[in-house]
């Protein structure tokens, strides 16, 4: 695969927790849905993942895998319009994340930000493991296994993907110098023609001796119009262009998502860990029940008491969930207490039981269905595992570890 067509692969997956909520909904698959149509899709169920923390009780992961898929399918993420696997099934992610361990500094993981954070907020767990140090590396070969150009994180997890790329970079320097090289890239540079070539001479220097950003940007660009030259010259080209050589592992870049803007029932961010969600499948009297145990602002003690939405928990579902005129009504009526908090919560109540309609009744015919999900996980996985073969075999050879039989 090319560095041109890795720009239009992303990669994206989720720990297998079970039944999902509408925080997975709002911040990742209503995104997932979306990119599914753009890019050429990996979305994985990510099992080993949930062993760096979860090793001691693994019995639930696989049922839990079987409900997050039926989640993922139920809301709109398509198994013709994206490959859907189960990480373990694809042992490629295992054999890469052995040899990038072979090269990867133990204080490049000792320093990723989120591996003390974890540490601190999971203290009750044993987490003095290679597994859990290690972990980052692990979503790297994820990444990386695919050539993937893009991966759709929060800001909270753009330092893994800078990890990926230190990874990558390091990888490709000490094993991207084929016998050769420089030859065989001015020997590329002379096939674009002579424009082109010299253009493509400018920009590297000016990259190169001036660390110009944009200049760089430019030959990369300049690289994918070129239709005279192989895929091979392509690669060769783009490490030519920093000073390295051969791309064999792709460098992929953040694909920001918005900040999922789907509050808790208390308030705080929804997390099953909080015990504050409310879930894909819950039926409309469990939606309802607990919309109306929910905390409203404290000063509303009696029906005619005044209050204040921008203080009130449920308000932020009124930002998610009504149009201009409903959050117009709740404001004018909760400051004058014209309307109590049962009657503000109902609007609420009947947006969240109409979105989720739909999703429930796909999520009963998967259900029902249970061989219908099984052939699309059986299927994505070979799909995955064929991209991830022709990644390893290529990692192999630039290791000498490419055997002839």
């Amino acid at each position: 695969m090319s560095s041109v067509e890795s720009q239009r692969r992303v990669l994206s997956g989720m720990r297998p927790t079970g039944r999902l909520h509408l925080g997975h909904y709002h911040g990742v698959l209503k995104n997932w849905v979306k990119l599914q149509h753009e890019y050429e899709c990996f979305f994985f169920a990510a099992d080993w993942h949930a062993l760096t923390t979860h090793y001691e009780t693994p019995r639930d992961i696989e049922q839990s895998i079987w409900d997050m898929m039926v989640d993922w399918l139920a809301a709109g993420v398509s198994g013709n319009s994206a490959t859907l696997f189960v990480q373990s099934q694809v042992p490629e992610h295992a054999e890469l994340h052995l040899l990038l361990s072979m090269v990867t500094p133990v204080s490049w993981l000792e320093r990723v930000p989120t591996y003390k954070d974890q540490q601190e907020r999971l203290r009750d767990l044993d987490l003095a493991t290679y597994g859990f140090l290690g972990y980052p590396l692990l979503q790297s070969a994820d990444i990386l296994i695919y050539r993937a150009g893009q991966v759709p994180v929060g800001a909270d997890q753009v330092s893994h993907v800078e990890f990926t790329r230190e990874v990558a970079r390091r990888f490709n320097h000490l094993y991207g110098k084929e016998v050769g090289f420089a030859e065989k890239a001015e020997a590329a540079v002379h096939k674009m023609g002579k424009k082109a070539a010299r253009l493509y001479g400018n920009l590297r220097r000016a990259y190169q001796e001036q660390g110009d950003t944009e200049a760089l940007e430019t030959a990369r660009a300049l690289l994918k119009e070129q239709q005279n030259i192989t895929l091979g010259d392509k690669e060769r080209l783009f490490g030519y262009l920093e000073g390295g050589g051969k791309v064999i592992l792709t460098e992929p870049q953040e694909l920001l998502t918005p900040d999922s803007k789907m509050p808790g029932l208390d308030g705080h961010k929804m997390s099953k860990s909080y015990g504050n969600t409310i879930t894909l499948r819950d039926t409309t009297d469990e939606i309802a029940e607990k919309i109306r145990r929910m905390p409203t602002d404290p000063a509303r003690v009696r029906r005619n008491d005044p209050g204040n939405p921008d203080v009130c928990p449920l308000y932020e579902f009124h930002k998610v969930y009504s149009n201009d005129s409903t959050r117009d009504w709740v404001q004018k009526g909760c400051r004058s207490a014209g309307i109590g908090c049962l009657e503000c919560k109902q609007p609420v109540i009947d947006a969240i039981a109409a979105e989720l309609g739909p999703m429930q009744q796909r999520a009963t015919e998967y259900e029902s269905n249970p061989d219908a999900v099984r052939l699309i996980i059986s299927e994505g996985t070979e799909r995955a595992r064929d991209a991830a073969r022709d990644t390893l075999s290529e990692v192999r050879q630039a290791m000498g570890l490419q055997y002839r039989q």
